[in-house]
């Protein structure tokens, strides 16, 4: 007989650890019955809570169309508002020597956030600062070359206000951005920028939507005057976005993929078409050139080229490539955006270029196979 100890004692845990394999069976379900006798005045345990019957379909869109609608005339009402406040605003940042500092605390702080890495990918360097971080060390981080850049719907947020007599002690220009012009951020700025809205999208008021929104937009268009007012170029633009297809497209040039030297398809022009046929292979472009005695370029011949002579029976032994090549044919140059390359062989349908010099010597050659490889295309 089994003596009946409590599973949790020493006594017990020594006991159970004794019994032979062939008891251990009987001794789980002993353990089991005893913590289901002792347990069971216990409630019984809850069903996990069922939500409740999902909205239709129907309810989903007509709330996400009343978003977007709330947002939409959010924005339309900004930009009816924007006056010679946005003018000054754009004139304090263009006047910036050293970086604009975006800060904003909660929602503003994630919108400051993306703002500040659209200044400093449009030309504008700028980072963001959280101002609660500010309070403790952060502050270094501005200088007195720098403009700062304030989000606050309420125009009160404390972390924010708390740091004003510090910027005004930088003597830093000061740009709020406040759904409120009497508040303590937007006196106190240099220029306020009123991103106030009527309504927020959130039927409850609460959740920063509509608010958000508008501080998006306006940032954006901050930027993006700044931008034009700068002349930024495309060119720029890449430099500030070096990785991926992007880098590629604005900053990989012809020359960085071009064949160059010895596998640069070279024949004379009168060069029969089977033994230019042979340089066509073993270069491997689909094409080759044809230059003069001085190394000009004369005209290519291509596989195309190749198709409409069988066509008309041309015997390629006897022929020369001068009569067949074509003359006068779209080329690239070493400077040109890779990019730029790839639209001219997009344009005309063709596969291959001749890239030439200013003297129109062929110093390189590419096809669509290269760009793709370089991923441009």
């Amino acid at each position: 007989m089994i003596q009946k100890l409590s599973p949790f004692s020493d006594s017990g845990q020594r006991q159970l650890c004794q019994w032979e394999p062939r008891n251990c069976s009987h001794a789980a379900r002993h353990v089991s019955l005893r913590l289901l006798n002792r347990f069971s005045h216990l409630a019984p345990m809850e069903p996990p809570h069922q939500p409740a019957a999902a909205a239709t379909g129907k309810n989903y869109l007509s709330s996400a169309r009343r978003t977007i609608s709330l947002e939409r005339d959010a924005i339309d009402a900004l930009a009816n508002r924007l006056d010679a406040t946005f003018e000054r605003a754009c004139d304090l940042l263009l006047a910036c020597r050293g970086r604009v500092v975006v800060t904003g605390m909660g929602k503003s702080g994630h919108i400051g956030t993306k703002i500040a890495a659209t200044f400093a990918s449009t030309g504008t360097p700028a980072l963001f600062v959280h101002p609660a971080e500010a309070s403790h060390g952060d502050m270094g981080m501005i200088t007195a070359q720098d403009t700062v850049v304030a989000l606050s719907n309420s125009g009160s947020t404390a972390e924010v206000v708390t740091l004003l007599p510090l910027l005004k002690r930088l003597n830093v220009p000061l740009i709020s951005m406040t759904g409120n012009p009497q508040s303590v951020l937007a006196r106190s700025a240099d220029v306020n920028l009123d991103v106030s809205v009527t309504t927020e999208a959130c039927p409850l008021g609460l959740a920063p939507t509509s608010s958000t929104t508008v501080s998006l937009v306006m940032g954006d268009a901050l930027a993006i005057a700044l931008l034009e007012a700068r002349g930024f170029t495309a060119e720029d633009f890449a430099f500030s976005h070096p990785g991926g297809a992007l880098g590629r497209k604005l900053l990989l040039k012809v020359e960085d993929v071009m064949r160059r030297g010895d596998d640069v398809p070279r024949v004379a022009p009168a060069t029969p078409l089977a033994r230019a046929l042979l340089e066509i292979s073993s270069k491997g472009l689909g094409m080759t050139t044809v230059v003069d005695a001085d190394g000009k370029l004369l005209g290519v011949f291509t596989d195309g080229d190749l198709r409409r002579a069988i066509d008309h029976d041309i015997d390629i032994h006897a022929t020369a490539i001068e009569d067949s090549m074509t003359r006068q044919p779209k080329t690239a140059t070493p400077g040109m955006l890779a990019a730029e390359a790839l639209r001219i062989m997009d344009d005309f349908k063709i596969t291959a270029l001749a890239v030439i010099d200013a003297d129109g010597h062929p110093i390189g050659a590419l096809n669509l196979h290269d760009l793709l490889r370089a991923g441009v295309a």
